[in-house]
């Protein structure tokens, strides 16, 4: 039998899993050749008397714990309200120019085109007259002005809404030596799908066609907004 030198008295050179495995007690560990016992029922049929009770009732098999657990299991909580879109605010209807607060393209005057089932709203620059593509924006994040376009002539597919705007995510595998001179590269940007811009010249080409009947109106999308000093948003009518 394989012991552990005691290296001073009541300490082992060895630990206790090193010596079991010197004796090689974990070789000798077979799987046994018995069938696995199916899991007993949770509740069993048992006849019972008297007049007033029913014949037959369900009993459980394991009897309920005494005492409750030390520590407490937290559940997730249960809501029973159903997620809904936003109402859309009544100075925002297809066709209003809208000044965006926040993002990458804030300060820029865009056309809210229509709303989608997230509650979000579908706007567009349109890119060709100050570079804003087709979005999806909060409308806690807009201003909504009074200049409106009319977007009877302009339609606007089915396909673009909420998935046309999520991205695949694609994990690679990649080696611990090349994430490692990659680290301070800039990352080589995906390039926009052809069918993306196909749809956005489309959806442009009416949207123009529609701004050109105003006066000033390319001009007025055109230009940026912000606020000089002493000015205040809520002083200001749009």
């Amino acid at each position: 039998m394989a012991r552990s030198k005691e290296l001073v008295p009541g300490i082992g050179r060895l630990s206790r899993s090193q010596v079991a495995a010197s004796r090689g007690l974990h070789k000798g560990l077979r799987k046994s050749e018995k069938p696995a016992t199916e899991a007993p029922a949770a509740h069993v049929e048992k006849s019972v008397g008297g007049d007033k009770n029913s014949d037959k009732r369900l009993v459980p098999t394991v009897k309920a714990p005494r005492y409750y657990p030390a520590e407490d299991v937290r559940q997730p909580k249960k809501s029973r309200k159903s997620p809904k879109p936003a109402s859309l605010r009544s100075s925002i209807t297809p066709g209003t120019i809208l000044i965006l607060l926040a993002g990458r393209y804030r300060g820029k005057r865009v056309v809210f085109l229509k709303q989608l089932e997230s509650g979000l709203l579908l706007v567009t620059g349109p890119f060709k007259i100050n570079g804003v593509p087709l979005r999806r924006v909060n409308q806690a994040y807009v201003i909504a002005t009074t200049t409106k376009v009319d977007l009877t002539e302009v339609k606007v597919e089915e396909k673009i809404n909420d998935t046309y705007f999520t991205k695949s995510v694609v994990k690679a595998s990649r080696s611990a030596e090349e994430e490692f001179f990659e680290e301070g590269r800039p990352k080589a940007k995906e390039p926009l799908p052809t069918s993306r811009t196909a749809e956005q010249k489309e959806v442009d080409k009416a949207l123009i066609n529609a701004i050109k009947k105003t006066e000033n109106l390319a001009k007025y999308l055109k230009a940026s907004w912000g606020l000089s000093k002493g000015q205040f948003a809520h002083q200001l009518v749009f």
